[in-house]
């Protein structure tokens, strides 16, 4: 037996029945979380700039707006 296998018996042999029931409950949560987790070939969530990453620069359009002359026309006055 694996030495934190031995630590949990000997552990759990110096507890109430009561307070071995409450491990007992915990482990079985434990159990039942690992197997309510995602399949692996999920992919990996991203960020909101990973993802856009792609779409930046692709569209047309002026450069700076705020030193382009033609926009600043008129501002002001």
């Amino acid at each position: 037996m694996q030495p934190i296998q031995q630590q949990v018996i000997e552990t759990l042999q110096t507890l109430s029945p009561a307070e071995q029931q409450e491990v007992l409950d915990f482990a079985e949560f434990l159990k039942s979380k690992r197997q309510r987790l995602p399949s692996a070939n999920i992919e990996p969530v991203q960020s909101f700039l990973e993802t856009a990453q792609a779409y930046i620069g692709a569209g047309s359009g002026p450069g700076d707006l705020s030193t382009n002359p033609e926009y600043m026309k008129g501002y002001g006055t």
